[in-house]
């Protein structure tokens, strides 16, 4: 999958679904099968999971075109060309290292850098990147992201780091491309398939009602 292509998904769907914790190929099987169901197809796993590499590479098995496998935490360059070769369709990591980059844009893989100051957030877009992670913003809060993003709202930016359902409404609102989410909407590995469902139902319908402008009720 080239960049263009990855960004199209993210684009699309507005959330990023990561996979942290305990998600070896048959845990992360049965999410990605609910999220998909939901409408929910981009994942993210992490380096620092249960066999991330192995998860990654069966969710792209299963799901081929539609849906859209990446792999995050990636911090340097002896990991990048590592998960590239695994077939990774993106990258992303919560800093910004110009090497890993280059890295993903020489083999035509979409990479979302980690950036939370103005400097490294035009110094990333400098290099061509499409996709900023701002990260970690939960923390930081709305306002910090509506300042920011004040001068520099040519820059596309996906909010990552503490999102709920309460705060990727507040972001998608406020500009935001798409919202990561991780340990609220699909825990540690260990959170029930329903839970995952309904925060994924809940979620597609914020992304939908933000982009329409029209309140829908949710089915729970």
């Amino acid at each position: 999958m080239n960049t263009e292509t990855a960004y199209g998904f993210v684009e699309r769907t507005g959330l990023m679904a990561g996979m942290r914790g305990h998600f070896p190929p048959e845990n992360a099987l049965k999410v990605a099968g609910v999220l998909m169901e939901e409408g929910i197809s981009v994942y993210e796993f992490t380096m620092n999971s249960v066999e991330a590499v192995a998860a990654m590479q069966a969710v792209k098995r299963e799901y081929g075109a539609d849906a859209c496998v990446g792999m995050g935490t990636v911090l340097d360059v002896t990991t990048a060309p590592q998960v590239l070769d695994a077939g990774a369709d993106f990258i992303v990591s919560p800093a910004f290292s110009p090497a890993v980059v280059k890295a993903a844009q020489a083999a035509d893989v979409l990479v979302a850098p980690g950036v939370i100051t103005p400097t490294e957030i035009v110094d990333a877009w400098a290099m061509g990147v499409k996709l900023l992670k701002i990260f970690p913003i939960g923390p930081l809060g709305l306002d910090y992201f509506k300042t920011i993003r004040g001068p520099l709202d040519h820059i596309k930016f996906m909010c990552n780091g503490g999102t709920n359902d309460v705060t990727v409404r507040q972001f998608m609102e406020a500009g935001a491309l798409a919202c990561g989410m991780a340990n609220w909407l699909t825990g540690d590995g260990h959170m029930s398939l329903d839970t995952i469902r309904s925060r994924a139902r809940l979620l597609v319908q914020i992304v939908n009602e933000v982009r329409t402008g029209q309140k829908t009720p949710v089915t729970i």
